[in-house]
């Protein structure tokens, strides 16, 4: 799993959530959204951020990092 976190310029509704793979939409305050969630590979990451672009928004940043699914597992586990 990869963990992200993509900032975009301007300020989109939560109703695209699905369709962006279920990512949390928030605002920072200053014109600009923050998604951030889990996308299974690299492949995913990439797919999402041609959306993005064909959607004609602008990535200011992109951070991701993966997670070892055996923590994921443990979170599953506490929740």
């Amino acid at each position: 799993m990869e963990q992200v976190e993509i900032r975009i310029k301007g300020e989109i509704d939560h109703r695209w959530s699905e369709w962006l793979g279920s990512l949390d939409i928030a605002y920072d305050g200053q014109g600009r959204t923050i998604l951030t969630g889990s996308l299974r590979d690299q492949s995913s990451l990439l797919g999402l951020l041609n959306k993005l672009s064909e959607m004609g928004l602008e990535i200011l940043s992109v951070d991701s990092a993966k997670r070892d699914p055996r923590s994921a597992e443990a979170e599953r586990r506490l929740e």
